[in-house]
């Protein structure tokens, strides 16, 4: 299937371009700033679907935004409209369509010719009302608080913010797109107003004081929930705006006669992840706890575990290795202990289900 993409330089434009490039399903073809309205038609003529995407954000010339949104829209639906045969439309509007200013005034003119061209018998229209999209590759310093955001705190630089609690609705770039190729691979004959699925309410202060905790996790090794819905969007995109310099980062090392222990990360209602290294012979642990749950895997040597019930005296032995990987995990009431039975330093991964209170440790020492 043959898509050409208007703006395919831009920030939407790239993500689309990219997604519809890692399925063999599809070729594309893009129109850029610049290129030829005979260009324009010739590429038109050649596609099974166009996705609009070209637009004026911030012209240096008011003029432009009609010129540019509702003309070159125009323009377009003459050229499908030329080709003779129904070809789906799917255009990139927005959602201040409703506002009165002349970006919403030009984006209205671009969704009436759509709409006139969806008359065309078989012919289909997506519009897509878009309402703040942030993701990697959108430009800082233009028109999207989050783009900055995340530039200029990865960065340590200042952010200004007028009113901490205005309201905001954001859509994640990749959840834009999937509803743009879902909306070229099933057209709906005639108009169509399709949905971006999820989007996310929340404020300029929230936003800015999320990605702030982002930067302050290197130094707390407290991660937030990034896993899924907005934080997860936004730790990618934060991430995404990460100088070369800074995708590394240090973290302590505690170091004594038996080896190493270095925490790696922590969360806060899932506890933390660290490592350890152990020398020939050498024994860690030797303690219970009364609710601290623990998982060990041994990534490289040899290890024997023991476990103690503080109440029956119950003993239990067991040996795994970095040879065949296996979770052992410590029980509340039963000391255990970690001892390096081999002839190599001892590396060892460990979860803890909360992260250690040295007010309130939970670790009792106690003998195997």
């Amino acid at each position: 299937m043959k898509v050409l993409i208007t703006g395919a330089d831009g920030f939407i434009g790239k993500t689309l371009r990219v997604r519809l490039e890692e399925d063999p399903g599809f070729e594309v073809s893009t129109f850029v700033r610049g290129g030829s309205i005979a260009l324009l038609h010739e590429r038109v003529r050649a596609s099974d679907a166009v996705v609009h995407l070209a637009g004026e954000n911030r012209p240096v010339d008011p003029t432009q935004f009609m010129a540019v949104n509702g003309g070159l829209t125009e323009e377009l639906c003459s050229a499908i409209k030329a080709a003779g045969r129904p070809i789906p439309l799917i255009y990139a509007s927005s959602i201040q369509v409703e506002q009165s200013n002349l970006y919403g005034a030009s984006k209205r003119a671009g969704e009436e010719a759509a709409i006139a061209l969806s008359a065309m018998p078989g012919q289909a229209c997506a519009i897509f009302r878009l309402p703040n999209v942030f993701g990697k590759w959108c430009r800082p310093n233009y028109n999207s608080a989050v783009a900055t955001f995340c530039h200029n705190i990865a960065r340590g630089l200042p952010i200004q913010i007028n009113e901490h609690g205005a309201p905001l609705t954001l859509a994640y770039v990749d959840d834009v797109v999937d509803a743009m190729i879902r909306a070229i691979q099933l057209p709906q004959s005639g108009i169509s107003w399709p949905d971006i699925d999820p989007t996310h309410e929340t404020t300029v202060g929230a936003v800015a004081d999320l990605i702030r905790s982002f930067r302050d996790s290197r130094d707390t090794l407290i991660t937030e929930q990034v896993g899924t819905g907005l934080t997860r969007a936004l730790y990618s995109t934060y991430v995404s705006y990460l100088p070369p310099e800074e995708f590394s980062y240090g973290v302590p090392v505690h170091s004594d006669a038996r080896g190493i222990f270095v925490e790696m990360l922590k969360t806060k209602d899932s506890g933390q992840i660290s490592f350890f290294t152990a020398h020939p012979g050498v024994t860690r642990g030797g303690h219970y706890h009364h609710s601290k749950t623990e998982k060990f895997l041994v990534l490289r040597g040899k290890a024997r575990f023991g476990f103690r019930n503080i109440i029956t005296d119950e003993f239990h032995m067991l040996e795994t290795s970095g040879d065949a990987p296996r979770i052992v995990e410590t029980i509340p009431g039963w000391s255990h202990d970690i001892t390096n039975v081999g002839d190599e330093e001892m590396l060892v991964m460990l979860w803890a289900n909360e992260i250690f209170d040295r007010e309130r440790p939970d670790t009792i020492a106690r003998s195997v």
